[in-house]
């Protein structure tokens, strides 16, 4: 009966055993799915950074991430960790532009009791913070070439030393970083360690501005709605063609912060389940350039002056007026980067009318997208 008993137990211990390693498969699918879910885009350049992280999933490797402020260098660090063997384990992300350079070491290393004259208690830094997991440091081109120094000892030994400490720890971390700066060029005007920038950039991520993938910009947009939706309660389930036309054809200069903000402001707005294109308020940095259209027009004067045979007054009012035209709807598609909307609300123009003109001058919104 106690031999029986005990195969009993084995059989249940192993398939105990045998479903909770299946609960951590299901868990890390749903990880990894949610990881790369959050990094929204059909583009080609998503597509290939998508398909990048998922061959590096399974190596421990530093990652230098660019891209210009908010395009989402953190979406893609947390993926990075999400899809790794420390998934399990913290992600800590560190804004070094953020922290005084005269606290710096103290909030990445810590520091013992009595380090220094506050140091009441001992306190544990970022780096104890994210061990076993990932340390992510943004903004990494703002750090100073002392605690470069720091940073680069921890990389290459593992280790790094508190305030205070008379020994060296260990640590087990991985090391991603990010940053909207050219680290080439700093390193070029050596306020950056080539061997850091190195060490760090092992794999590299870059990601595109938004202007350069208007084709993701849709899917962003219905993603915002929808979660804005959610959050203030609304029912909004049509974007109209004009809008999302504005949309897409705005520069985003702060890229997905900026949509994201913008859709956010669009629902807050709404009292309809429909977006009022009258809600778009978008900046628009480049004025139209009076000096361009003057030059133009003197030009103009000089070659009727110039001329033998003197051309008469409508002809050659009709020449200016066509050359006005052409300047001038040229400046503000340029502008407008061929959003015919825009560019016509800040003509004083119709659509239509704004659309007649663009015909007379032989013009086309998409040469100036």
């Amino acid at each position: 009966m106690k031999n029986s008993g005990s195969i009993h137990e084995c059989k249940w211990s192993f398939d105990k055993h045998d479903l909770q390693r299946e609960r951590d498969h299901a868990k890390a699918a749903l990880k990894r799915e949610f990881a790369l879910g959050q990094i929204l885009g059909n583009s080609k350049a998503i597509k290939n950074l998508k398909e990048n992280l998922i061959k590096i999933s399974s190596c421990d490797v530093n990652v230098l991430i660019t891209g210009e402020s908010g395009t989402g260098k953190e979406l893609v660090a947390r993926a990075t960790h999400y899809l790794s063997d420390r998934k399990g384990k913290p992600f800590i992300p560190v804004n070094c532009g953020a922290i005084p350079e005269n606290l710096f070491e103290n909030e990445l290393f810590g520091h013992s009791k009595g380090a220094y004259t506050d140091a009441g208690i001992q306190q544990d830094g970022l780096v104890k913070e994210a061990e076993g997991g990932t340390l992510f440091l943004d903004e990494i081109g703002t750090v100073n070439p002392f605690i470069q120094t720091k940073l680069l000892r921890l990389i290459q030994e593992s280790e790094y030393r508190p305030l205070g400490y008379s020994k060296s720890i260990k640590a087990n971390i991985r090391l991603l970083a990010a940053t909207n700066i050219d680290l080439h060029h700093l390193v070029e005007q050596n306020t950056f360690r080539e061997d850091l920038f190195y060490r760090l950039n092992v794999v590299p991520f870059h990601i595109p501005p938004l202007r350069e993938r208007k084709g993701d910009i849709p899917i962003l947009i219905k993603h915002f709605i929808k979660k804005y939706s959610r959050e203030y309660n609304k029912a909004i389930t049509v974007i109209p063609v004009e809008v999302m036309s504005v949309l897409v054809s705005y520069s985003w200069p702060g890229n997905i912060r900026e949509l994201e903000n913008k859709i956010q402001q669009l629902v807050v707005m709404s009292t309809s389940s429909v977006v009022n294109a009258k809600d778009i308020q978008l900046t628009m940095k480049e004025p139209i350039s009076k000096e361009l259209v003057i030059e133009h027009l003197n030009a103009v004067k000089e070659k009727i002056i110039n001329q033998s045979e003197i051309e008469t007054f409508n002809v050659a009012k009709k020449k200016v007026n066509d050359l006005f035209e052409k300047t001038y709807l040229t400046q503000l598609l340029r502008v407008c980067k061929g959003d015919m909307v825009n560019a016509s609300k800040k003509a004083g123009k119709s659509r239509t009318a704004f659309w007649n003109l663009l015909k007379k001058q032989n013009l086309s919104p998409k040469q100036f997208r």
